[in-house]
C-alpha cells in the first residue's frame, strides 16, 4: 500500500476499453494513492490522447504503429512530454517498468498475453481482467506468478467475487481445501429466452446489447454465446487450483450475486453488488484494504427478487465446448480461444451467423491436435495454427456453418 509520500505506480493495459476507463475513474478518486505511469490502446488515438492530457502518464503505447505516430503528433501539438511507444515491444516494456507497482491487464483476447506474462515475470501486482492469458497459458502463467513473487488478483466480477469469498489469507493458485465447489454465476446474456430458431438471424447489435453490463463488443458477443462463461470456468480452474467438475455455472439474470463458494460445512458465501466493474477494480487496487469505487450501494428491496436456473447447453453450446477443452488439456483451450476470436470477429463483420460461432469452434477443436502447453513458443504456435485453420474453414464453409 502506498504511503503519503509515494503513490502506487500503475500501468493500464487497454486503457480506452471499458475496464480501462473504469480503472482510471477509480484511480482519479484517489490521487494521493495512485500515479498513472503508462496507458495503452490499440488504435483509439483520440481516446488515448484525451487520457494522456487528463492523467499525464510518463508513457503511452499504441499497439498499431501508424496510430502511435498520430498520437505523437497530437501530443506534440499540446507540448506534452509523454513518451509514445508502439507495438508489442512497447506493451511489454510498460508492463515491466521499475516504477510500476501494479498492472491492470485489460487488453482483450490473446493480444494481452505477452504483456500480462511480463508483469508477472517482473513481480508486479497483476490485476487480471484478461481471462485469455490463463485460458491460453494457465500452467505457464501461474508458474511465473509463483516463481517471480507476483501478486495475482482477479478482476472479472465473478472471479473477484470468488476470491473475496475464499478463506482469509487465500492466494491465487492455492487450493482452498474446505471448499466443496464454486458456483459461477452468469446473466445468460441477451438471448437467454430467445426462441432457438431465431438465433441464426440475430444481429451484432442485438448480441452486443447486454441487459446488465456495459462491455466491449467482443466480450458482449462472448456473453451472448456464453463462451465468456466457458473461458471463466477455465480461468477459475487455474486461479483456484480446482477441476472444472467442481465449478457449476448458474444463470442469475439480475447479475447481483457475482458468484458463490460452497464450503464443506454447508455454508455458502456469496459476494453481492450492483453490476459495475468499478467494484472489483477498486478491490484489486486497494487490496488488502477497501477503497471508494464510486459505485452506488446495493438496494435489495428495489431489486425485489433473485432468480437462478441451469444453463441450457443446446442454447449455449460454447459453454459445453469450454468444459470439453479443459478435459482435453494441453493446448485445447488455446485452440478454443483462438477459434472463438476468429469466429466472433467474423460474426461482427457480418460474414458468419451467430449460430456459426460454436460450429466453427467445434470444427477447429476436432481438427487441431492438442499438445502440451508448457512453453510459450508452443502455446503461440498452437494459437497461430488454430487461427489459420479457423480462417481457412471460415472462407470455405461459412454457409454450412450456419446450420
Amino acid at each position: 500500500m502506498p504511503n503519503d509520500s509515494a503513490a502506487m505506480g500503475i500501468t493500464v493495459l487497454g486503457s480506452t476499453g471499458s475496464i480501462g476507463v473504469s480503472t482510471l475513474d477509480v484511480v482519479a478518486r484517489h490521487p494521493e494513492r495512485f500515479r498513472v505511469v503508462a496507458l495503452t490502446a490499440h488504435r483509439d488515438v483520440e481516446g488515448l490522447f484525451r487520457q494522456c492530457l487528463q492523467h499525464r502518464p510518463d508513457y503511452a503505447v499504441m499497439a498499431d504503429a501508424d496510430a502511435a505516430q498520430q498520437l505523437r503528433d497530437r501530443l506534440r501539438g499540446h507540448d506534452s512530454d509523454v513518451e509514445v511507444l508502439a507495438g508489442m515491444e512497447g506493451l511489454v516494456r510498460v508492463a515491466g517498468l521499475a516504477e510500476v507497482d501494479t498492472v491492470m491487464a485489460a487488453i482483450v483476447g490473446a493480444a494481452g498475453l505477452l504483456p500480462s506474462l511480463e508483469a508477472a515475470r517482473c513481480g508486479k501486482r497483476v490485476l487480471l481482467a484478461n481471462k485469455e492469458a490463463l485460458v491460453m497459458s494457465g500452467a505457464l502463467f501461474m508458474e511465473q506468478v509463483r516463481n517471480c513473487g507476483a501478486v495475482l488478483l482477479p478482476i472479472d466480477s465473478e472471479h473477484n467475487a470468488i476470491f473475496q469469498c475464499m478463506p482469509g489469507g487465500f492466494v491465487s493458485g492455492q487450493t482452498a481445501r474446505a471448499v466443496r465447489r464454486i458456483l459461477l454465476t452468469a446473466s445468460g446474456g441477451p438471448f437467454r429466452t430467445t426462441p432457438l430458431e431465431q438465433l441464426a438471424r440475430v444481429t451484432p447489435e442485438q448480441a452486443c446489447a447486454h441487459p446488465n453490463w456495459d462491455m466491449g463488443r467482443k466480450i458482449s458477443v462472448d456473453s451472448a454465446t456464453m463462451m465468456n462463461k466457458g473461458l471463466e470456468v477455465i480461468e477459475a480452474c487455474w486461479l483456484f487450483d480446482t477441476d472444472a467438475s467442481r465449478i457449476e455455472v448458474v444463470l442469475h439474470p439480475q447479475s447481483v450475486i457475482h458468484s458463490m463458494v460452497d464450503y464443506v460445512d454447508g455454508s455458502v458465501l456469496a459476494q453481492l453488488g450492483n453490476p459495475d466493474m468499478r467494484t472489483p477494480i477498486a478491490y484489486g487496487l486497494g487490496w488488502p484494504e477497501r477503497i471508494d469505487s464510486g459505485v452506488t450501494s446495493l438496494d435489495l428491496l428495489a431489486i425485489g427478487r433473485l432468480d437462478f436456473e441451469s444453463p441450457d447447453l443446446d442454447r449455449f453450446p460454447c459453454l459445453r465446448l469450454a468444459y470439453e477443452a479443459w478435459e482435453a488439456g494441453g493446448t485445447a483451450s488455446t485452440v478454443l480461444n483462438a477459434a472463438n476470436e476468429v469466429a466472433v470477429q467474423a460474426f461482427l463483420e457480418g460474414t458468419l451467423p451467430f449460430t456459426g460461432i460454436p460450429r466453427l469452434i467445434e470444427d477447429c477443436l476436432g481438427r487441431c491436435v492438442s499438445t502440451a502447453a508448457t512453453d510459450l513458443d508452443g502455446i503461440l504456435a498452437a494459437d497461430a495454427t488454430a487461427r489459420a485453420l479457423a480462417r481457412e474453414r471460415l472462407a470455405g464453409t461459412a454457409r454450412s456453418l450456419a446450420g
